[in-house]
């Protein structure tokens, strides 16, 4: 069996070559679905790690984008031997960037660390109305929704997605979290979201905290 622990440290070390090697080097042993979870979930610890880096200033924002492309890579080499095996799911959320803004390599970081966490994560893309927002939560009811924006006047349009979703009498079903450069405490205050995070790694701790 492949040796976990230094599955999760070449993770973190955002050890491309070793990480390749080694998964190619464990489907060929054609593994069970039980011991390609347990890869995932090693895969996933070094999320962690990368995480717990950005957050010291040791990474930085291309170190977490490359992380989640390294994420995406593995899951894909261990799709043949997953299939059929669902990676275990903690939860779901919508996200999108926030009406008025074209932003979203934030949210883009955000959504895979979210996935890699074990998130169904449905992200609509930039640039969103808070109809269609709202119209997505109704159809998929997660428990977490998650907007992003690097512009001020995005806070208004978070407002007005929070406010339909109000509305729609799906408030007080779904757990909001707002996150990007112009977002404070007095920010989220009057969104009326839950919680805000500048941090995509400590944003996907807030969400996992939610559903435990």
């Amino acid at each position: 069996m492949l040796d976990l622990q230094a599955l999760t440290v070449a993770v973190g070390d955002l050890d491309e070559g070793t990480l390749t090697k080694m998964l190619s080097e464990f489907v060929a042993t054609n593994p069970s679905g039980e011991e390609a979870q347990q890869v995932v979930s090693a895969c996933q610890q070094g999320m962690v790690i990368v995480g717990d880096l950005f957050e010291k200033n040791e990474y930085y924002v291309g170190d977490l984008i490359f992380a989640g492309e390294l994420l995406s890579k593995a899951i894909e080499t261990l799709k043949p031997v997953l299939a059929g095996k669902e990676t275990r799911k903690i939860g779901s959320m919508v996200i999108a960037t926030a009406q008025g803004d074209l932003h979203d390599i934030g949210k883009n970081i955000f959504a895979s660390m979210a996935e890699a966490a074990g998130f169904t994560v449905y992200d609509l893309g930039i640039d969103v109305s808070p109809r269609a927002f709202v119209e997505k939560v109704n159809e998929v009811k997660p428990q977490i929704a998650g907007m992003s924006g690097v512009l001020t006047l995005t806070i208004d349009s978070m407002k007005n997605t929070v406010d339909e979703l109000k509305k729609a009498g799906l408030r007080d079903n779904v757990k909001v979290i707002i996150g990007g450069n112009p977002v404070t405490e007095q920010a989220c205050k009057m969104v009326g979201a839950d919680a805000f995070t500048t941090n995509a790694a400590e944003g996907v701790k807030i969400c996992q905290g939610w559903v435990k």
